[in-house]
């Protein structure tokens, strides 16, 4: 029965897939008109908020909820407390999971490595639940600390009761708290070595594991991120994909089947890579090297410039960026290096869109009989 589903999901994926998949263009696009009742659309490095409906509504997630289990896995990683080659035993509790999974049965042991990928590309409820067990001991303390964590993130309108997604009263969420998440999850670069594969094996071979994903076969620039499906959350998404500097992030839930989600998805990141843009601010014009300073033993300050952070914007809204520098009056030392002197604005239609600090790059003495003294002595004084 295995071997015959293996071949079955192999056939399902490969199949053509009845949505249009056209390349990404460069022309501007109007706003989508999607099916999914909640969606949004985020730039990832920066959380802007590129399009929204109904983002706030509380719904279910299904496997979406995956997201938050995988991103506490990422933090044991990261922290040591969890390695990817540890070998871990299913629980009878895990290996009771329904929907669908990689058939885990009790006292059966696999690697870190494995079930991340079988949560990450075949959305298995068992390995999930084999992953919380293993960093809380069970699933209602791993709960917990989702929900700690959700809270911790700002996701005002999510209550985890699972971790990994199947229908249970009062699991709920909404598309904003999903963009939240996987934006926090894509700070991980390792979990995109999961999220993109398309098929891999487990189980020396024997058994397949095919991505739910399928944009990872048809869109270009895709990298992630999770489906989920169940009866009461319907068909969702959380969509990462890439275009040169751009990073989007779209989350689609409610829809009425697969292909309206993965066509809603595509639409999604259609209209922000086609709109939007990555600006990184450009001082040269209003460069200064250095200010006057009052009272101090030098009367001259060299300055630097804070690194600049890059800035979301409409492709038509680019050449309409202004900036504004400005010196604060009457600087008097003493000054410290680091010490915030100015700030340089870049605006938009009158909306400051980013602000760069202007920095003392040295320090500077308050002229005092001491400072002179200790002046004079080190130049007639020293042998």
């Amino acid at each position: 029965m295995k071997k015959f589903l293996s071949v079955f999901l192999t056939f399902i994926f490969f199949l053509p897939i009845t949505y249009t998949l056209s390349p990404v263009c460069s022309a501007a696009v109007s706003a989508p008109d999607i099916t999914a009742p909640a969606a949004i659309l985020i730039e990832q490095s920066s959380g802007k908020i590129l399009y929204a409906k109904n983002e706030n509504d509380i719904r279910p997630c299904a496997s979406i909820t995956k997201i938050m289990t995988l991103l506490l896995v990422m933090e044991e990683l990261e922290n040591g407390n969890l390695n990817l080659d540890d070998m871990l035993t299913a629980s009878e509790h895990a290996a009771s999971m329904g929907g669908s999974d990689i058939w885990l049965k009790a006292g059966e042991q696999m690697s870190v490595n494995d079930l991340i990928k079988a949560t990450c590309v075949a959305s298995a409820n068992d390995a999930a639940v084999v992953l919380a067990e293993a960093i809380c001991g069970s699933e209602d303390a791993f709960v917990d600390e989702m929900n700690k964590k959700a809270q911790k993130l700002g996701m005002t309108n999510t209550t985890f009761k699972n971790c990994n997604g199947l229908d249970q009263d009062g699991h709920l969420t909404c598309a904003a708290d999903i963009a939240i998440m996987s934006r926090e999850l894509l700070k991980y670069d390792k979990i995109l070595e999961y999220t993109s594969i398309r098929l891999d094996y487990l189980r020396d071979g024997k058994t397949q594991l095919v991505n739910t994903n399928k944009l990872l076969n048809n869109y270009p620039g895709i990298t992630g991120l999770k489906t989920g499906t169940t009866s009461q959350a319907g068909s969702c998404m959380s969509a990462s994909a890439q275009k040169n500097d751009l990073h989007l992030i779209a989350v689609v839930l409610g829809c009425q089947n697969s292909t309206d989600r993965f066509n809603d998805s595509k639409l999604l990141l259609d209209y922000g890579f086609s709109n939007f843009l990555i600006y990184t601010p450009n001082i040269e014009n209003d460069v200064i090297s250095s200010v006057n300073i009052e009272n101090g033993m030098k009367n001259e300050l060299l300055v630097v410039y804070d690194k600049p952070n890059n800035i979301v914007v409409s492709k038509q809204d680019k050449s309409k960026i202004s900036s504004s520098q400005h010196i604060f009056e009457n600087i008097s030392a003493p000054v410290h290096q680091g010490d915030k002197i100015g700030y340089v604005q870049f605006l938009l239609n009158g909306e400051v869109l980013n602000e760069i600090s202007i920095l003392a790059s040295e320090d500077i003495e308050e002229i005092t009989f001491k400072s002179i003294l200790k002046l004079f002595l080190e130049n007639f004084f020293i042998i």
